[in-house]
Formats: structure tokens, C-alpha cells, sequence
């Protein structure tokens, strides 16, 4: 009994010490956390410096001392999870790209960023599978073909959580377009091609194996972007129908959030892109579902959404720096470090050449396709989306995890030089290349808000000239920020339509041409979309809310 009770006790106290190390590093780790948004701020006008950078920085230093304070036998507070990062850090992350990106100009550039996020992807795949194939073959390494592979899927993912942060959305809406769309469909592509290249019977290749592998790969892009579609209308119906707001706004706020996250468990237990599903679910929840709600709902959701993204993003970026100090895989090539940085550098410059045969042809094509010169992505826009998109991330890390370790940890020669590598690679392309970004979009595109004036598809002149064009037609385009202000001014831009001067300029007829594929989806929306799942024009208003009280304010002073 006496011995019972003692082996219970020392249990007990082992949970307490383990329970209590879990404790202190999740304090420190939340107090880093807390340094880089302070770091981050002061540094806000850097030219050079962004949140991402820093928290790598500081991930590191942290490294350093946390392997000098162990004895060199650690360097990190938390062990590297690939469940924490694709299922609580992603999903925030490609949602709110969803739910915050401007639709008018993500959808009219949509083709061309298919054309680079996808058959760019399987570009950028091939030739560095091929180059890793024929360089690494040499080093025995005793990686097979698998890995090889493997190795072209992961290095060909532009981690999206690199290029938010690169440019502004507001300065360059094209360029921000571009990379922020290619970002979000090269990560679904690169996690596919990596699925399927684990699932896929490499002793028997053949004609018919590969085009099962390419249906498949068709297969998961359609569905996923259905499911997350399906989801984000369902959200829309489930609040217009039962209009939480009356009662309360936090069951709005609460069933938002959980569609959202739900969109993207679903997709991951139906084995498709988690990816592509919330990101759709995204866009159409800010179409739709953001509307339904009321006024302060539609605050908090919007600010929520932009919190939980940004925190994730820094959350990953510090890890990424202190485990990049990880002595248990720097000890297993400590006889080679030659081969590593040989590695690297291969794998640096494969990078390089596999974005550049891709991003110059397919603009090349993607100009064909543009009348106006104003929409043709010109040499200086290509060479910064060339290098915008150098920059690999968390998603490279945790395929790279995925493929070469067990549980985070790996003795193999080959797959601790791989490890290894992915980490420089990573470090490397994420502060040498995010820190010349700036100054170089900067560089080769110093009237940046005049140029993407030009290019953007917003209206450049008054008002006072686009609303005859427009009518009484509300634009479903128009972003978050923007609806509340267009709504208020509507009424007496109405009222005043009668004694505005019509343009006679046939660029600005052009700028609203009267029958296009934006055309016919207004009319479908309108017709059969809003009334259904509610949208601006069709919120369901409840006596006293918000934005019932919004409304009045507005129809009151448009009698005025």
C-alpha cells in the first residue's frame, strides 16, 4: 500500500514539474510574442524592416540564448508541430486573405493568377525536381525518387504568409493582387502535389498512372473550392434566415467564426485543400455573410478575423527563428558542413531559376490577353512579382518536417541535410530577400499609388462623373472599408443624378462596359444569389438595431 501510494506521488510530481515547464514556456513564449508586436511597431517607417523579419530575428537571438543557458542542448520552447500549424495557425491566416482581399481587383486578374499559381506551381516543380535529381544524385545522400520529388514540391511553395507582408494593398492593388493571389492557389497546388506524390505508386509510372494523378489533382481543386463556397453561402442563410442580432450579437460573431473554421476542418477530413476551401469561404462570407450581420458585429468579426491572422503569422515567424538553432540536426551533419551549405546553395539557385521560367513566359501570355496597356503587366511589375515570390516560409518548414522527420526528430544523413537546408533556405530567403523588397518595388516603381491608379480597375475621376455610368445599381465589388461610405453618400447621389453632366469621354464609357462576365454575375447576384443569402440591399433590418437606426440617419438626410 506504502508502495502504492509512493509510485502515485511520484507520479504526481512528475505531472506537476512537466505541467509547470509547459507553463513557463508558454509565458515566455507569449511575452516574445508581446516584444515583436512592440519591436514591430517602433520599426513601423523602416524601409527595410517588417514584422515577419523581426520576429525571426528575435526567434533567433532567443535561440542563441536558450542553447547557451541548456548547454547546447536546446533551443527552442516549444516542440515543432505540423497539426498546430495547418490546423489552429493556417487557417486564420488564408482566411482573413479571403475575407480582406478586394474582390474587384482579385477576380479581374483571376486568370492570370491561376495561370502562375497553378501551372507556374507545376513549372517551378518540375525543374526543381529535375535540377535536385541531377545534383543531388552525386552526393549520396540516399535519398530516392520520392524524396526527390518531394523536395520540388516543397521548394515550390511561395509561403503566402511571406508575400502579405511584402506589399501594401492599398499603394499597389495589381501587384499586391498577383502575388497575394498566386501565394494562396501555389500554397493549395504545392500541399496537393505533395499528397499526391506520397500517395502516388512510384514503381509503376505510366501514361495512364499520370493522367489519374492529374484528374485527381483537377478533382481536389474543384471540390475544395465548392465545399468552401457551399460553406460561406450556408453561413449567409443560417444568419439572414434566423438573424441572431436581434438577441444577441455575440451568437453572430460566434456562428461566423465557427463556419469559418468549419469550412476548413471539413476539407481536411474530406481530404482535400484546406487551403482553397477557406480562402473561397472567406470571399464569400465578406459577399455575403459579413452583411447579414449587424453594424458592431460586422466591426468585431472584421477586427477579430485581422488579430487572429496577424498574431499566427508572428507566432510562426518566431518559431521558424528559434528553431533554425535546433542542435539535434546541426549534430547529425557536423562532419559535413560543406554538404549542407552545398545543398542550400543549390537549392537557392533552383528556386531562382524555376520562378523566373515561369513568372516572364506566363506574363508574357497573360499580356496577350490584355487590350488596354494600362492592364499589362510590364517588365519592372514582373521582376518585382519574380522576386516577391522568392520567399519560403512555414508551409515549406512543415512539408520539409513532414517528408524528412518523425515526430521532429530524424538520424538519417540525408534527411538531417534536407532538414537542415529547408531551414537555411528558409532564413535565408526570408531576410535577404524580404529585407530588398521594399526598396526595390520602391526602386523600380517610385510612382507606385500613380501607376496603380492607372492599372487598378477603381475609377480615377469625381464620383460625380461614374454615377450617371452606374444608375441606381449598388456595386457588389466594393470593399469593407468602402461600403459603409458609399451607402451614405447613395441617397444624394441620387437625388442629384438628374443635373450631373454625363461624360462624353468613350474611355470612361469603356470603364463600364454594359456587357461583360462582371455584367451577367450582377444580374445573377442580384436576381437569384441576394435575395436568397442577403448581401448589401438585402440585410434583414431588425427596429432599433444598429443598422436599422444607420438607415434612418441616411433616408433622413437624403430628403433633406
Amino acid at each position: 500500500m506504502v508502495f502504492v501510494l509512493g509510485t502515485l506521488l511520484a507520479k504526481m510530481n512528475n505531472l506537476s514539474t512537466s505541467d509547470h515547464s509547459s507553463v513557463v514556456s508558454i509565458n515566455l513564449f507569449v511575452a516574445l510574442l508581446c516584444a515583436c508586436i512592440v519591436i514591430g511597431h517602433l520599426l513601423e517607417e523602416n524601409r527595410w524592416m517588417n514584422e515577419s523579419i523581426t520576429a525571426l530575428a528575435i526567434g533567433v537571438c532567443i535561440g542563441v540564448v536558450i542553447l547557451l543557458i541548456s548547454g547546447g542542448k536546446n533551443s527552442h520552447l516549444l516542440v515543432f508541430s505540423e497539426d498546430l500549424f495547418f490546423i489552429y495557425l493556417l487557417p486564420p491566416i488564408i482566411f482573413n486573405a479571403g475575407f480582406q482581399v478586394k474582390k474587384k481587383q482579385f477576380f479581374r486578374n483571376f486568370t492570370t493568377i491561376m495561370l502562375f499559381g497553378a501551372i507556374g506551381t507545376l513549372i517551378s516543380f518540375i525543374i526543381i525536381s529535375l535540377g535536385a535529381i541531377s545534383f543531388f544524385r552525386n552526393m549520396n545522400l540516399g535519398l530516392a525518387i520520392g524524396d526527390y520529388l518531394a523536395i520540388g514540391a516543397i521548394f515550390a511553395a511561395t509561403d503566402s504568409v511571406c508575400t502579405l507582408q511584402v506589399l501594401n494593398q492599398d499603394e499597389t492593388p495589381l501587384l499586391y493582387s498577383l502575388v497575394f493571389g498566386e501565394g494562396v492557389v501555389n500554397d493549395a497546388t504545392s500541399v496537393v502535389l505533395f499528397n499526391a506524390i506520397q500517395n502516388f505508386d512510384l514503381s509503376h509510372i505510366s501514361t495512364s498512372a499520370a493522367l489519374q494523378l492529374v484528374g485527381n489533382f483537377l478533382y481536389l481543386f474543384i471540390t475544395s473550392t465548392v465545399l468552401g463556397v457551399v460553406v460561406g453561402l450556408l453561413s449567409a442563410y443560417i444568419i439572414k434566415k434566423l438573424y441572431f442580432g436581434r438577441h444577441s450579437t455575440d451568437r453572430e460573431v460566434a456562428i461566423t467564426m465557427l463556419m469559418a473554421y468549419l469550412s476548413y476542418m471539413l476539407a481536411e477530413l474530406c481530404n482535400l485543400s484546406a487551403i482553397l476551401t477557406v480562402f473561397f469561404c472567406g470571399i464569400v462570407m465578406s459577399h455575403y455573410t459579413w452583411h447579414n450581420v449587424t453594424e458592431s458585429s460586422r466591426v468585431t468579426t472584421k477586427h477579430t478575423f485581422a488579430t487572429l491572422s496577424f498574431v499566427a503569422e508572428i507566432f510562426i515567424f518566431l518559431y521558424v527563428g528559434m528553431d533554425a538553432l535546433d542542435i539535434e540536426k546541426w549534430r547529425v551533419i557536423s562532419d559535413s558542413p560543406k554538404t549542407s551549405v552545398s545543398v542550400s546553395s543549390i537549392l537557392l539557385g533552383l528556386i531562382l531559376v524555376g520562378r523566373a521560367a515561369f513568372v516572364f513566359p506566363l506574363s508574357f501570355l497573360s499580356n496577350l490577353t490584355r487590350k488596354s496597356p494600362f492592364e499589362k503587366i510590364g517588365f519592372k511589375q514582373q521582376v518585382t512579382i519574380w522576386w516577391a515570390g522568392l520567399m519560403r516560409g512555414a508551409v515549406s518548414m512543415a512539408l520539409a518536417y513532414n517528408q524528412f522527420t518523425k515526430s521532429g526528430h530524424t538520424q538519417r544523413y540525408g534527411n538531417a541535410i534536407m532538414i537542415t537546408s529547408t531551414i537555411s533556405v528558409v532564413l535565408f530567403s526570408t531576410v535577404v530577400f524580404g529585407l530588398m523588397t521594399k526598396p526595390l518595388v520602391r526602386l523600380l516603381l517610385p510612382s507606385s499609388k500613380r501607376l496603380s491608379r492607372m492599372i487598378s480597375s477603381e475609377p480615377v475621376t469625381p464620383k460625380s462623373f461614374i454615377v450617371p455610368l452606374l444608375g441606381n445599381e449598388h456595386d457588389p465589388e466594393l470593399d469593407m472599408d468602402e461600403q459603409n461610405i458609399v451607402d451614405s453618400q447613395n441617397s444624394e447621389a441620387n437625388q442629384g443624378d438628374r443635373n450631373l453632366p454625363r461624360p462624353s469621354s468613350l474611355r470612361m464609357l469603356l470603364r463600364k462596359p454594359t456587357h461583360t462576365v462582371h455584367y451577367y454575375w450582377r444580374k445573377f447576384d442580384d436576381c437569384f444569389m441576394r435575395p436568397v443569402f442577403g448581401g448589401r440591399g438585402f440585410v434583414p433590418f431588425v427596429p432599433g438595431s444598429p443598422t436599422e437606426q444607420t438607415v434612418q440617419q441616411w433616408q433622413e438626410e437624403s430628403k433633406r
